[in-house]
């Protein structure tokens, strides 16, 4: 056999996916002895309302990037105005 070959057998991912049993990850293990003896609190899929602030309506946020957009169109047209060619 050359050694190509043993390369390739050793890294077959197909050959590994087929396996019967896969030891899980190292963080898994730790996770799974540590919720063993202190098992995690049930958490909400979603925070609760009154954890965001309130929100801006969308009409306000588009007024608010419009006028910055302006306002860097006007100071680059003004210093395009003022520089000496």
């Amino acid at each position: 056999m050359s050694g190509q070959d043993d390369f390739q057998r050793e890294f077959d991912l197909r050959w590994a996916d087929q396996a019967e049993h896969k030891e899980p990850s190292a963080r898994a293990r730790m996770l799974a002895a540590r919720w063993k003896h202190d098992p995690p609190g049930p958490q909400p899929f979603r925070a609760g309302p009154d954890a965001a602030g309130p929100r801006r309506s969308s009409w306000v946020s588009t007024a608010i990037v419009l006028g910055c957009v302006a306002g860097i169109v006007l100071l680059l047209g003004w210093a395009r105005f003022r520089a000496p060619y």
